[in-house]
């Protein structure tokens, strides 16, 4: 299938590791020119270089989207280097584990700033060129929106509203033609997930009990494979699907857990 994605443009947040990795190597693949924004600059200059020598067009810009300033320097410089945006790709966000009783009013806030506020940030500052092109926006949310997980208040209220912006967005930019859906993983194999999983005494046990209750293959999804419904989404195949919370998670977060 052409995904028809030659020569547009997409920004891509947190795009140098895990999914957002995948998502700008995808977009590569298919002739996209990928702008990922990364606060990790070696991360990023070396995916920069990678994708270069292979032949792709693309750019880094190496900036923390916490910034409200960085969110706007990041829609300006793409719109200089290239003239025009055709897609908005939110992805940046950790897990940090604000809980009810482990966390605090500060941290709550300070987690609601890490996995949410940036979302609005940068798609405010790339409406006006996301209108020209009548592109489109993917969010990048988390079944923890939808199932719960205890001890996660903060991540859990951001990819909660991920999900409430994304239906809301639609319904407001329906007049503009300009789409927005979310992509909604579950238990994906990315460096930040090995990373927690680290944490437990016994990680390969902690690992083998989680990938145990996947109901489709009993393994992890993996980032690829949320990167190919991405570039789906955002691909004028996908032309006439907005509004859309698409979840691919080897039935994780729906199906019978008598299954597992």
């Amino acid at each position: 299938m052409d995904l028809q994605l030659k020569d547009r443009i997409v920004l891509i947040t947190g795009g140098a590791k895990g999914i957002g990795e995948a998502i700008t190597r995808g977009c590569a693949r298919e002739g996209a020119i990928p702008v990922f924004v990364d606060k990790d600059a070696e991360a990023g200059k070396r995916l920069q270089a990678e994708l270069v020598v292979a032949g792709s067009t693309c750019s880094f810009i190496s900036a923390d989207v916490l910034s409200v300033e960085n969110c706007r320097v990041a829609v300006e410089q793409t719109l200089k280097e290239y003239g025009r945006l055709d897609v908005l790709v939110n992805n940046v966000g950790a897990n940090d584990n604000v809980g009810l009783e482990s966390g605090s009013p500060e941290k709550f806030v300070s987690s609601l700033r890490l996995n949410l506020f940036h979302y609005y940030n940068v798609a405010h500052f790339a409406l006006p060129a996301l209108k020209k092109s009548q592109g489109c926006i993917l969010n990048i949310a988390s079944k923890v929106a939808v199932t719960g997980q205890g001890g996660t208040s903060g991540y859990a209220s951001a990819k909660g509203a991920v999900l409430s912006l994304t239906r809301d967005w639609a319904a407001e930019l329906l007049p503009c033609g300009i789409r927005v859906n979310a992509v909604v993983p579950a238990e994906v194999s990315t460096p930040l997930y090995k990373q927690w999983v680290s944490t437990f005494p016994n990680p390969g046990e902690k690992l083998a009990h989680i990938v145990s209750k996947i109901p489709l293959g009993k393994r992890m999804t993996l980032p690829a494979e949320i990167a190919a419904m991405a570039l789906f989404l955002i691909s004028p195949q996908a032309a006439h699907i907005t509004g859309e919370h698409v979840f691919v998670d080897g039935g994780y977060t729906h199906l019978d857990r008598a299954l597992t």
